[in-house]
Protein backbone atom coordinates (compact mmCIF):
# COMPACT_ATOMS: atom_id res chain seq x y z
CA UNK A 1 0.00 0.00 0.00
CA UNK A 2 1.07 3.41 -0.65
CA UNK A 3 2.90 5.97 2.18
CA UNK A 4 0.08 8.00 3.93
CA UNK A 5 0.78 11.12 5.64
CA UNK A 6 -0.83 11.71 9.35
CA UNK A 7 -1.39 15.53 9.83
CA UNK A 8 -4.23 17.41 8.45
CA UNK A 9 -5.01 20.92 7.55
CA UNK A 10 -8.75 21.99 8.12
CA UNK A 11 -11.17 24.48 9.38
CA UNK A 12 -14.40 24.20 10.66
CA UNK A 13 -17.64 24.55 8.95
CA UNK A 14 -19.35 27.23 11.28
CA UNK A 15 -22.49 26.31 10.08
CA UNK A 16 -22.67 22.60 10.65
CA UNK A 17 -20.08 22.53 13.34
CA UNK A 18 -18.10 19.64 11.62
CA UNK A 19 -14.46 19.96 10.91
CA UNK A 20 -13.91 20.22 6.95
CA UNK A 21 -10.31 18.78 5.57
CA UNK A 22 -8.38 20.09 3.25
CA UNK A 23 -6.35 17.27 1.15
CA UNK A 24 -3.65 17.64 -1.51
CA UNK A 25 -3.57 14.83 -3.50
CA UNK A 26 -0.38 15.02 -5.82
CA UNK A 27 0.34 13.20 -9.11
CA UNK A 28 3.31 12.25 -11.09
CA UNK A 29 4.34 12.58 -14.61
CA UNK A 30 6.00 10.75 -17.15
CA UNK A 31 8.39 7.57 -15.87
CA UNK A 32 7.39 9.62 -12.58
CA UNK A 33 6.62 7.69 -9.23
CA UNK A 34 4.70 8.04 -5.39
CA UNK A 35 5.29 7.16 -2.52
CA UNK A 36 4.35 3.57 -2.93
CA UNK A 37 7.53 2.85 -4.88
CA UNK A 38 10.75 2.07 -3.30
CA UNK A 39 12.50 4.42 -5.09
CA UNK A 40 10.82 7.72 -3.10
CA UNK A 41 12.68 6.46 0.10
CA UNK A 42 16.04 7.22 -1.84
CA UNK A 43 14.94 9.84 -4.89
CA UNK A 44 11.35 11.40 -3.88
CA UNK A 45 10.02 12.29 -6.93
CA UNK A 46 8.56 15.62 -5.42
CA UNK A 47 10.99 17.55 -4.28
CA UNK A 48 13.32 15.42 -5.94
CA UNK A 49 16.99 17.10 -4.68
CA UNK A 50 15.78 19.38 -2.80
CA UNK A 51 14.20 16.68 -0.75
CA UNK A 52 11.06 15.05 0.63
CA UNK A 53 8.69 17.69 -0.14
CA UNK A 54 5.46 15.31 0.94
CA UNK A 55 7.24 15.26 4.64
CA UNK A 56 7.86 18.70 4.54
CA UNK A 57 4.32 19.82 4.04
CA UNK A 58 2.82 17.43 6.21
CA UNK A 59 5.28 18.56 8.62
CA UNK A 60 3.21 21.71 8.04
CA UNK A 61 0.45 20.33 8.83
CA UNK A 62 -1.16 19.82 5.83
CA UNK A 63 -2.54 16.58 4.84
CA UNK A 64 -0.44 15.31 1.83
CA UNK A 65 -0.20 12.43 -0.34
CA UNK A 66 1.89 11.36 -3.23
CA UNK A 67 -0.33 8.74 -5.24
CA UNK A 68 1.25 6.37 -7.81
CA UNK A 69 -0.40 5.71 -10.91
CA UNK A 70 0.79 4.20 -14.85
CA UNK A 71 3.94 5.99 -15.47
CA UNK A 72 3.77 5.47 -19.05
CA UNK A 73 -0.34 4.75 -18.88
CA UNK A 74 -2.98 6.75 -20.38
CA UNK A 75 -4.66 9.57 -18.56
CA UNK A 76 -7.58 6.97 -18.59
CA UNK A 77 -5.95 4.17 -16.53
CA UNK A 78 -4.74 6.60 -14.43
CA UNK A 79 -7.65 8.37 -13.17
CA UNK A 80 -8.88 4.52 -12.99
CA UNK A 81 -6.20 3.43 -10.85
CA UNK A 82 -6.27 6.92 -8.48
CA UNK A 83 -9.66 6.38 -7.93
CA UNK A 84 -9.06 3.11 -6.45
CA UNK A 85 -6.34 3.81 -4.80
CA UNK A 86 -7.91 7.32 -2.85
CA UNK A 87 -10.91 5.07 -2.18
CA UNK A 88 -9.48 1.79 -1.64
CA UNK A 89 -11.09 -0.75 -4.09
CA UNK A 90 -9.68 -3.10 -6.94
CA UNK A 91 -9.74 -0.74 -10.22
CA UNK A 92 -12.11 -1.00 -12.70
CA UNK A 93 -10.80 0.09 -16.40
CA UNK A 94 -14.72 0.40 -17.86
CA UNK A 95 -15.93 -2.52 -19.48
CA UNK A 96 -15.71 -0.23 -22.66
CA UNK A 97 -12.46 1.04 -22.30
CA UNK A 98 -11.04 -2.36 -21.52
CA UNK A 99 -12.66 -3.77 -24.46
CA UNK A 100 -12.06 -0.70 -26.73
CA UNK A 101 -8.19 -1.47 -26.20
CA UNK A 102 -8.08 -5.17 -25.61
CA UNK A 103 -7.06 -4.97 -21.90
CA UNK A 104 -8.50 -6.64 -18.74
CA UNK A 105 -11.29 -4.36 -17.20
CA UNK A 106 -9.90 -5.23 -13.82
CA UNK A 107 -6.80 -4.26 -12.15
CA UNK A 108 -5.43 -4.49 -8.49
CA UNK A 109 -6.93 -4.03 -5.56
CA UNK A 110 -6.58 -1.89 -2.70
CA UNK A 111 -7.68 -3.29 0.50
CA UNK A 112 -7.04 0.45 2.26
CA UNK A 113 -7.82 3.81 1.07
CA UNK A 114 -5.46 6.39 0.45
CA UNK A 115 -7.63 8.91 2.05
CA UNK A 116 -10.01 7.82 4.95
CA UNK A 117 -13.64 9.05 4.60
CA UNK A 118 -13.38 10.48 0.97
CA UNK A 119 -16.89 10.78 -0.62
CA UNK A 120 -18.39 10.66 3.23
CA UNK A 121 -16.86 12.92 5.99
CA UNK A 122 -16.04 16.86 4.82
CA UNK A 123 -13.14 16.61 2.70
CA UNK A 124 -12.11 18.93 -0.23
CA UNK A 125 -9.55 17.52 -2.40
CA UNK A 126 -6.79 19.58 -4.11
CA UNK A 127 -5.58 17.70 -6.79
CA UNK A 128 -2.16 18.58 -8.12
CA UNK A 129 -0.51 16.98 -10.98
CA UNK A 130 3.06 17.77 -12.83
CA UNK A 131 3.69 17.22 -16.21
CA UNK A 132 1.19 14.45 -17.65
CA UNK A 133 0.38 13.94 -14.11
CA UNK A 134 -2.21 17.18 -14.74
CA UNK A 135 -3.91 15.34 -18.00
CA UNK A 136 -4.76 12.75 -15.18
CA UNK A 137 -5.96 14.48 -12.43
CA UNK A 138 -8.38 17.01 -14.61
CA UNK A 139 -9.97 14.18 -16.63
CA UNK A 140 -9.99 12.54 -12.82
CA UNK A 141 -12.17 15.86 -11.99
CA UNK A 142 -14.22 15.40 -15.32
CA UNK A 143 -15.02 11.88 -14.54
CA UNK A 144 -16.04 12.46 -11.14
CA UNK A 145 -18.08 15.37 -12.37
CA UNK A 146 -19.55 13.67 -15.46
CA UNK A 147 -19.20 10.32 -15.50
CA UNK A 148 -18.93 7.99 -18.09
CA UNK A 149 -22.39 6.69 -19.01
CA UNK A 150 -21.35 4.75 -21.65
CA UNK A 151 -19.77 2.50 -18.91
CA UNK A 152 -22.59 2.91 -16.84
CA UNK A 153 -24.93 1.42 -19.80
CA UNK A 154 -22.69 -1.52 -20.63
CA UNK A 155 -23.06 -3.15 -17.04
CA UNK A 156 -24.80 -3.43 -13.61
CA UNK A 157 -21.70 -2.90 -11.92
CA UNK A 158 -19.66 -0.36 -12.77
CA UNK A 159 -17.60 1.61 -10.79
CA UNK A 160 -18.64 4.91 -9.05
CA UNK A 161 -16.21 6.70 -10.72
CA UNK A 162 -17.87 6.36 -13.97
CA UNK A 163 -21.81 7.64 -12.33
CA UNK A 164 -20.63 11.26 -12.10
CA UNK A 165 -22.52 13.56 -9.95
CA UNK A 166 -19.38 14.33 -7.36
CA UNK A 167 -18.54 17.41 -8.17
CA UNK A 168 -18.40 18.28 -4.60
CA UNK A 169 -15.69 15.68 -3.48
CA UNK A 170 -13.01 18.28 -5.61
CA UNK A 171 -12.22 21.51 -4.24
CA UNK A 172 -9.56 22.16 -7.03
CA UNK A 173 -7.46 21.03 -9.69
CA UNK A 174 -3.91 22.37 -10.25
CA UNK A 175 -1.14 21.75 -13.28
CA UNK A 176 2.54 21.99 -13.59
CA UNK A 177 4.28 21.80 -16.87
CA UNK A 178 1.62 19.88 -18.00
CA UNK A 179 1.18 19.07 -21.79
CA UNK A 180 -2.32 20.00 -22.46
CA UNK A 181 -2.22 20.78 -26.29
CA UNK A 182 0.69 18.22 -26.11
CA UNK A 183 4.31 18.80 -26.95
CA UNK A 184 6.25 19.88 -29.94
CA UNK A 185 9.49 17.36 -28.48
CA UNK A 186 7.09 14.40 -29.86
CA UNK A 187 6.92 15.66 -32.92
CA UNK A 188 10.52 15.43 -33.06
CA UNK A 189 10.88 12.31 -32.34
CA UNK A 190 8.29 11.11 -34.84
CA UNK A 191 9.97 13.17 -37.42
CA UNK A 192 13.21 11.39 -36.36
CA UNK A 193 11.61 8.01 -36.57
CA UNK A 194 12.51 7.60 -32.86
CA UNK A 195 9.01 6.21 -31.82
CA UNK A 196 9.10 2.70 -32.38
CA UNK A 197 12.65 2.33 -30.75
CA UNK A 198 11.77 4.26 -28.14
CA UNK A 199 8.19 2.21 -27.53
CA UNK A 200 9.93 -1.17 -28.29
CA UNK A 201 12.69 -0.56 -25.13
CA UNK A 202 10.30 1.24 -22.63
CA UNK A 203 7.57 -1.77 -23.35
CA UNK A 204 10.79 -4.24 -23.04
CA UNK A 205 11.99 -2.66 -20.24
CA UNK A 206 9.07 -2.57 -18.06
CA UNK A 207 7.92 -5.91 -19.13
CA UNK A 208 11.72 -7.51 -17.65
CA UNK A 209 11.52 -4.97 -14.74
CA UNK A 210 7.90 -6.04 -14.12
CA UNK A 211 8.61 -9.50 -13.53
CA UNK A 212 11.73 -9.48 -11.54
CA UNK A 213 11.79 -9.23 -7.88
CA UNK A 214 12.34 -5.52 -8.02
CA UNK A 215 8.98 -4.95 -9.38
CA UNK A 216 7.11 -3.06 -6.80
CA UNK A 217 10.32 -2.95 -3.99
CA UNK A 218 11.91 0.34 -6.60
CA UNK A 219 9.58 0.97 -9.48
CA UNK A 220 5.69 -0.26 -10.64
CA UNK A 221 5.10 0.28 -14.00
CA UNK A 222 1.10 -0.55 -13.37
CA UNK A 223 0.62 -2.52 -16.69
CA UNK A 224 -1.41 -5.58 -15.33
CA UNK A 225 -4.11 -4.71 -17.48
CA UNK A 226 -2.37 -5.27 -20.53
CA UNK A 227 -0.19 -8.46 -19.55
CA UNK A 228 3.12 -6.94 -18.97
CA UNK A 229 4.26 -6.83 -15.90
CA UNK A 230 3.04 -8.44 -12.74
CA UNK A 231 0.96 -6.84 -9.62
CA UNK A 232 3.78 -6.90 -7.22
CA UNK A 233 3.93 -10.61 -5.16
CA UNK A 234 2.25 -12.32 -7.49
CA UNK A 235 3.74 -14.23 -10.44
CA UNK A 236 0.54 -15.03 -12.42
CA UNK A 237 1.15 -12.88 -15.94
CA UNK A 238 1.60 -14.51 -19.58
CA UNK A 239 4.62 -14.68 -21.48
CA UNK A 240 5.83 -11.41 -22.39
CA UNK A 241 6.58 -11.83 -26.00
CA UNK A 242 2.90 -12.82 -26.39
CA UNK A 243 1.55 -9.83 -24.73
CA UNK A 244 4.80 -7.32 -26.24
CA UNK A 245 2.81 -6.03 -29.07
CA UNK A 246 -0.67 -5.74 -26.91
CA UNK A 247 0.69 -2.42 -25.57
CA UNK A 248 2.56 -1.52 -28.55
CA UNK A 249 0.47 -0.77 -30.33
CA UNK A 250 -2.05 1.01 -28.36
CA UNK A 251 -3.17 4.04 -28.47
CA UNK A 252 -4.01 3.69 -24.50
CA UNK A 253 -0.83 4.69 -23.74
CA UNK A 254 1.28 7.70 -22.73
CA UNK A 255 2.99 8.82 -25.89
CA UNK A 256 -0.04 9.01 -27.71
CA UNK A 257 -1.75 11.12 -25.71
CA UNK A 258 1.13 13.76 -26.04
CA UNK A 259 0.59 14.18 -29.17
CA UNK A 260 -1.34 16.79 -30.62
CA UNK A 261 -4.05 14.64 -32.04
CA UNK A 262 -4.33 12.67 -28.83
CA UNK A 263 -4.11 15.69 -26.17
CA UNK A 264 -6.91 17.07 -28.56
CA UNK A 265 -8.64 14.24 -28.03
CA UNK A 266 -8.83 13.99 -24.31
CA UNK A 267 -9.55 18.03 -24.13
CA UNK A 268 -12.61 17.28 -26.36
CA UNK A 269 -13.71 14.75 -23.86
CA UNK A 270 -13.11 16.90 -20.74
CA UNK A 271 -15.41 19.70 -19.54
CA UNK A 272 -14.87 21.82 -16.70
CA UNK A 273 -16.49 21.69 -13.61
CA UNK A 274 -18.33 24.51 -12.56
CA UNK A 275 -17.51 24.53 -8.63
CA UNK A 276 -13.81 23.58 -9.12
CA UNK A 277 -11.22 25.81 -9.57
CA UNK A 278 -8.55 25.39 -11.87
CA UNK A 279 -4.97 26.66 -11.87
CA UNK A 280 -2.17 25.90 -14.27
CA UNK A 281 1.53 26.76 -13.93
CA UNK A 282 4.04 26.56 -16.72
CA UNK A 283 7.81 26.59 -16.67
CA UNK A 284 9.90 28.94 -19.33
CA UNK A 285 13.55 28.00 -19.43
CA UNK A 286 14.24 30.05 -22.54
CA UNK A 287 14.85 33.84 -23.22
CA UNK A 288 14.66 35.54 -26.59
CA UNK A 289 18.37 36.81 -27.39
CA UNK A 290 18.90 38.95 -30.54
CA UNK A 291 15.86 37.87 -32.09
CA UNK A 292 16.18 34.23 -31.62
CA UNK A 293 14.91 31.33 -28.72
CA UNK A 294 17.53 30.02 -26.71
CA UNK A 295 17.87 28.00 -23.35
CA UNK A 296 19.38 29.99 -20.26
CA UNK A 297 17.11 29.17 -17.22
CA UNK A 298 17.58 25.29 -16.84
CA UNK A 299 18.79 23.56 -13.79
CA UNK A 300 19.49 20.65 -15.31
CA UNK A 301 21.70 20.43 -18.16
CA UNK A 302 19.88 17.66 -20.39
CA UNK A 303 16.71 19.77 -20.05
CA UNK A 304 18.73 22.42 -22.01
CA UNK A 305 19.80 20.05 -24.86
CA UNK A 306 15.97 18.65 -24.81
CA UNK A 307 15.19 22.24 -25.06
CA UNK A 308 17.60 23.99 -27.77
CA UNK A 309 16.48 20.39 -29.89
CA UNK A 310 12.63 21.48 -29.52
CA UNK A 311 13.88 25.35 -30.97
CA UNK A 312 15.87 23.97 -33.53
CA UNK A 313 13.01 21.73 -34.79
CA UNK A 314 11.38 25.19 -35.48
CA UNK A 315 7.97 26.42 -36.60
CA UNK A 316 6.44 23.37 -39.44
CA UNK A 317 2.57 22.04 -40.23
CA UNK A 318 2.06 18.86 -38.62
CA UNK A 319 1.30 16.67 -41.40
CA UNK A 320 -1.75 14.06 -39.21
CA UNK A 321 -3.55 17.69 -38.03
CA UNK A 322 -3.11 20.56 -40.25
CA UNK A 323 -1.80 22.55 -37.03
CA UNK A 324 -0.03 24.97 -37.68
CA UNK A 325 3.19 25.12 -34.92
CA UNK A 326 4.16 28.61 -35.06
CA UNK A 327 6.49 31.06 -33.62
CA UNK A 328 4.53 30.82 -30.29
CA UNK A 329 5.57 27.15 -29.48
CA UNK A 330 9.13 27.48 -29.23
CA UNK A 331 9.69 29.05 -25.59
CA UNK A 332 9.88 25.62 -23.69
CA UNK A 333 10.80 24.09 -20.07
CA UNK A 334 12.60 21.15 -22.24
CA UNK A 335 10.06 18.79 -22.47
CA UNK A 336 6.46 21.13 -22.66
CA UNK A 337 5.91 24.23 -24.50
CA UNK A 338 5.09 27.19 -22.37
CA UNK A 339 1.78 28.16 -24.59
CA UNK A 340 0.61 24.16 -23.99
CA UNK A 341 1.04 24.22 -20.35
CA UNK A 342 -1.27 27.48 -19.87
CA UNK A 343 -4.47 26.30 -20.27
CA UNK A 344 -6.26 23.23 -22.60
CA UNK A 345 -6.76 24.20 -26.24
CA UNK A 346 -10.56 26.32 -26.42
CA UNK A 347 -11.30 26.01 -22.55
CA UNK A 348 -12.15 29.06 -20.74
CA UNK A 349 -9.39 30.82 -18.69
CA UNK A 350 -8.06 33.77 -18.02
CA UNK A 351 -5.24 35.80 -16.39
CA UNK A 352 -4.76 34.78 -12.17
CA UNK A 353 -6.15 37.44 -10.37
CA UNK A 354 -5.69 36.90 -6.81
CA UNK A 355 -7.77 39.05 -5.85
CA UNK A 356 -10.90 37.43 -7.87
CA UNK A 357 -9.89 33.75 -8.52
CA UNK A 358 -13.01 32.26 -9.96
CA UNK A 359 -14.40 28.46 -10.04
CA UNK A 360 -15.03 26.97 -13.45
CA UNK A 361 -12.85 28.82 -15.49
CA UNK A 362 -9.01 27.87 -15.98
CA UNK A 363 -6.62 30.53 -13.65
CA UNK A 364 -3.51 30.78 -15.86
CA UNK A 365 -0.82 31.69 -12.74
CA UNK A 366 2.03 33.69 -13.92
CA UNK A 367 4.84 31.98 -16.15
CA UNK A 368 7.63 30.72 -13.49
CA UNK A 369 11.05 30.87 -14.58
CA UNK A 370 13.05 27.39 -14.77
CA UNK A 371 12.97 23.56 -16.74
CA UNK A 372 10.55 21.12 -16.78
CA UNK A 373 12.10 19.67 -13.55
CA UNK A 374 12.04 23.04 -11.47
CA UNK A 375 8.68 22.22 -10.85
CA UNK A 376 9.39 19.24 -8.36
CA UNK A 377 12.58 20.74 -7.32
CA UNK A 378 15.02 18.87 -9.55
CA UNK A 379 18.56 20.58 -9.57
CA UNK A 380 16.54 23.64 -8.11
CA UNK A 381 17.55 25.51 -5.15
CA UNK A 382 16.16 24.30 -2.00
CA UNK A 383 14.46 27.53 -0.78
CA UNK A 384 12.77 28.58 -3.85
CA UNK A 385 11.25 25.22 -4.30
CA UNK A 386 9.59 25.55 -0.96
CA UNK A 387 8.60 28.95 -0.57
CA UNK A 388 6.42 27.97 -4.03
CA UNK A 389 4.71 25.32 -3.05
CA UNK A 390 4.06 27.12 0.49
CA UNK A 391 2.20 29.68 -1.31
CA UNK A 392 0.75 27.56 -3.55
CA UNK A 393 -0.62 25.29 -0.84
CA UNK A 394 -2.07 28.72 1.33
CA UNK A 395 -3.52 30.12 -1.65
CA UNK A 396 -5.16 26.59 -2.58
CA UNK A 397 -6.16 26.31 1.37
CA UNK A 398 -7.67 29.66 1.41
CA UNK A 399 -10.50 28.91 -1.16
CA UNK A 400 -14.34 28.70 -0.26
Amino acid sequence: MLETADRSSSFMNSSEGICERDVFVFVHGMFGWGCGEGINTHAPYWGATTGDLMKYLTDRGYECYAASVGPISSAWDQACELYAQITGQRIDYGVVHSRKFNHSRYGREYTEPLIKGFGKDKIKIHLIGHSYGGVCVKLFTHLLTNGAPEEIEACDDASQLFAGGNEDWIKSCTTLCTPHNGSTAYHYVIKKHLKPMFKSGVTAWAGVFGRSPLNGKLVDFHLEQFGITEIPGEKNAPKLSKMFKSFYDTNDSIDYAIGPKGAREINDLIDISKNVYYFSYAFDSTEKVKGKYKTKNSDFFLMAVTGNAMIRFGEYTDDETGETFDEKWLPNDGLVNVTSALYPENAPHTDYDEQNIKSGIWNVMPVQKGDHGTAIGLFADELQTRLFYDKMIKMLSALK
